[in-house]
Order: C-alpha cells, then structure tokens, then sequence
C-alpha cells in the first residue's frame, strides 16, 4: 500500500498530467499554464503540435516526445528523469493525457514505483459531448476507439449490446458511416449523438436514431474532425448469464492471456477485449492483469 499527499509531502520528482484545449486555446485553466511554465520537462504527443501551444502562452519549458512508437525508451529516460528530481509535465495533442493515449502507460509505472502523479482536471472530448448529447449521464462506459478491423468491431458491439449504460465511442470521418450501420445491425434503432470539432469555430450536434443520422451524414459532407459517438443504452433487461459465454470459467489474466496466445494479439488489445467481454472498466481489468495494488 502506498498513500500519495499530492501536496502535503515533499516529494522531488513527480508527473503532472495536464489536459490542454481540445479547439478553443482560452479553456485551458491558469494552473495548467503554470504547471507547464515550471516544469523540469515537458513531455508531448507531437513535440510540433505542443509547440504552438507553447509559443501562444509564452511556454520555453524543454519539450521530448512521448508517444506510442517510442513510448518504451521515452519513458524509460522520462522515469530517470523523474527519479533523479525532475518535474515532468505530459501532455496530449488536445484533451487528458492517459485517455486513449500511452500517457497510462507511463502514469502506472510511477505509481509502480512511487513516484507521485498529479492531475490536472480540463477539456475531455467524451465528457464535453456527453453532457450535451441528451442521453443519461447518470452512468455511461467510456469505449474510445473502436477496432479498425471489421470483424473486431463486431466482436466489440456484441459484446455491449446489452449494456444497460450510455456508450461512448471515438471514431474517424473515414469510418463513422459503416460504424453506424454496423452499430444498428447488433443494438437497433437506437438514439445517438455525433458531436465533432469541439469547442471549435464548426463544433456540431447531430443527434437522433442511428437511421436518421446516418441519413443525414449520407447527404452531408463529414469528413472533417474527428467525431465523438455517445450511443443510449440498452433496455433490455435480459442479460446474458456467466455461465452461457466461454470465457465464464476463466480468471481475469486467463482471459487476457486467451487473446494473446490464441490471437496473437498485444497486451493492450487482449485487456481491452476481455474488459468488453466482461463488461468491466480497462483499467480495472489492467489492474488485475498487471497485479498492481489498488488500495
């Protein structure tokens, strides 16, 4: 067990996660500014990307890339950093580290090995969209991205098509229409709402059932942002039993293990998989797989 006072102890190094603006550059907050203009490092998605925000706040913090195909020897060298003293600041392209992105990754290996994290709260697109989308809030599952191959994304609505919560799902301009008649072949008819370019010059709701708003997008140019799809819930009340799906009889790290022996396919996919399967938060099927201590 390990108890984080994220400002009552004094720790030397320590991560900072801070959201930056998904579109309009004035919601980010004052703390943010200042976590970014102190910090030791910086560390960024897209060094490029991260530099116009630096140069429109006046940010000279110095800036390393730490992203998906280097994110094993950059965070090798950000957790020395970090270990000698340093204070480092991880940002996205736009939103929250650690939502769909590497900034996890790197996140619990610090708390592997206590090196206190630190967020910021600030702009999320999936929260940003849910709030106006019209569904319940009241509970909801945070997909992200779907499966690029089609059989996959099959796998994936099964599997939550009876889920009783909100869904919300990132997909790209290129593949929203077929996601949305694959997603009304396995859930029906259901309500949705697209929401893109947020907080932006064009942010736009389309809302209403799959059908019409797949019609809609038949008529109309979308391929431009990104989109955020909140999906209504099923009301079914019939859910399937353990005991009837194959995987009933395995432990969590079995089921991982399933996918990645069996699939052939990575760490990260497996856990996301089996957490659809089992209709559990990723991250807590993370946790179990990986061992770590959530006390």
């Amino acid at each position: 067990m390990w108890q984080q006072r994220s400002f009552q102890d004094d720790y030397k190094g320590c991560l900072y996660l801070v959201p930056t603006p998904i579109g309009n550059l004035d919601d980010i907050t004052y703390r943010a500014l200042d976590v970014l203009k102190h910090a030791d490092i910086l560390a960024a998605e897209d060094t490029r990307h991260t530099m116009k925000l630096c140069t429109h706040f006046d940010i000279h913090t110095p800036l390393i890339s730490y992203h998906e195909h280097n994110k094993k020897k950059s965070g090798a060298h950000l957790i020395a950093e970090l270990e000698s003293g340093k204070r480092v600041a991880l940002v996205t392209d736009a939103g929250t580290p650690g939502i769909s992105d590497p900034g996890t990754d790197l996140a619990a290996e610090c708390v592997r090995r206590r090196i206190p994290v630190v967020p910021l709260p600030g702009a999320n697109a999936a929260l940003t969209a849910l709030i106006a989308s019209g569904l319940s809030t009241d509970h909801f599952l945070f997909y992200g991205f779907l499966p690029r191959v089609k059989k996959e994304r099959a796998k994936a609505f099964k599997s939550l098509r009876t889920f009783p919560y909100t869904l919300i799902f990132y997909e790209s301009p290129f593949r929203i229409k077929d996601t949305l008649k694959e997603i009304a072949a396995v859930f029906g008819n259901r309500n949705v709402a697209l929401a893109r370019e947020l907080t932006k010059r064009y942010e736009t709701f389309i809302r209403g059932s799959i059908e019409e708003v797949a019609a809609f997008l038949e008529r109309e140019d979308a391929q431009k942002g990104e989109f955020c799809l909140i999906v209504n819930g099923s009301d079914e009340l019939e859910v399937p039993r353990a005991e009837t799906v194959w995987w009933s009889a395995l432990t969590v790290r079995e089921h991982v293990d399933h996918y990645i022996h069996e699939k052939g396919w990575n760490v990260k996919e497996a856990i996301k998989q089996a957490a659809a399967d089992r209709l559990q938060p990723k991250r807590e099927i993370y946790r179990i797989y990986h061992q770590i201590d959530n006390e």
